[in-house]
């Protein structure tokens, strides 16, 4: 990766801002396209702002990608997206926009590469009658979010047979880690058991697998750096599933919370999927890739970050408080 001239899209994002960090870390010249180049709005990447080129666009505008016009990178890593799963079913437009359109907008008008990679999701699968899931299924998106990570995918996949450019599809299943937005299951949990506040979820019967962020950034890096690229979606994951409720039971214990357990206080969505977790033989037979940091290693070291950040903002004492 050492000066390669990379380009993130959704770069102060989750998933983004570990890959941007790993990649400066690398001695790329990284490029991240945010929404508001202030520093403010993109604290993710505060430890390393003066390290990358920050570039202020909206993909779901075009006249943003006119600034790209002259410009050239070894690699796109594209991950700008609406990303909240039940949320995407208020915002249905905003989801398709961001997922689909500026996805579309991005690779119709974006600034020559040696290689694209597009992030789509493990959602995309849906509902399925066998698990784990398999990179051969016929993907059966319920949710708008779904719907546009989808749709990404496939002008992707369109895209690269129309032109024949190396672009790559993955599908990384359930992430976590530090930075996490408190919006996700993992986070959440965290926090409200270290707060001591009570805990509410469904029954929690239905399983997910969840993936520690660095193991998702090996497979990144492992795409990016493959020869031939791989023609084919690409799962990432673990292919461990576990329930919601024992989730809640594990990090609760992990946290040494006073929090009350109130497992089966919410009811399901409605488009619920009862089991969800990745077939990785691609991932391991291809890319040679297996999740270097256990799932109980990532519970650890994530909370151990989400308890400075809690001391950070929620103590009014703390100097992110005082004015």
């Amino acid at each position: 990766m050492k000066n390669k001239h990379i380009l993130v899209s959704g770069g102060a994002g989750f998933i983004g801002s570990h890959l941007t960090r790993r990649l400066v870390s690398l001695g790329a010249k990284v490029s991240v396209i945010v929404k508001y180049k202030s520093i403010i709005d993109n604290v993710r990447l505060s430890s390393v702002w003066d390290n990358v080129t920050v570039i202020e666009a909206d993909l779901r505008n075009v006249d943003s990608l006119r600034q790209f016009k002259k410009q050239r990178y070894d690699i796109i890593f594209h991950l700008a997206a609406y990303n909240h799963v039940g949320d995407s079913f208020l915002h249905v437009s905003e989801a398709l926009m961001s997922n689909v359109i500026a996805t579309a907008n991005l690779l119709e008008f974006a600034p020559e590469y040696d290689r694209f990679i597009y992030t789509s999701s493990s959602e995309v699968y849906g509902y399925q009658e066998s698990v784990p899931f398999q990179e051969s299924s016929i993907p059966n998106p319920i949710s708008p979010y779904a719907i546009g990570k989808y749709s990404g995918e496939l002008y992707a996949r369109m895209k690269c047979h129309q032109t024949r450019q190396p672009i790559i599809c993955v599908r990384p299943f359930n992430t976590f880690g530090p930075y996490q937005s408190e919006r996700a299951v993992i986070p959440e949990l965290i926090i409200k058991s270290l707060r001591n506040i009570p805990i509410e979820t469904t029954e929690g019967t239905q399983t997910r697998e969840f993936n520690y962020v660095d193991n998702i950034i090996d497979g990144f890096l492992m795409l990016s750096d493959m020869e031939p690229p791989p023609e084919q979606v690409i799962n990432i994951g673990s292919q461990q599933e576990i329930r919601i409720c024992d989730l809640a039971k594990k990090i609760h214990e992990l946290c040494g919370s006073k929090s009350e357990l109130r497992i089966g206080a919410l009811p399901n969505r409605p488009t619920e999927i009862l089991r969800m977790f990745a077939d990785n033989t691609q991932a391991v037979q291809i890319l040679k890739w297996q999740p270097k940091v256990s799932f109980e290693e990532g519970l650890k070291r994530s909370i151990d970050w989400f308890r400075k950040y809690v001391s950070t903002f929620y103590t009014l004492s703390s100097p992110l408080n005082q004015l």
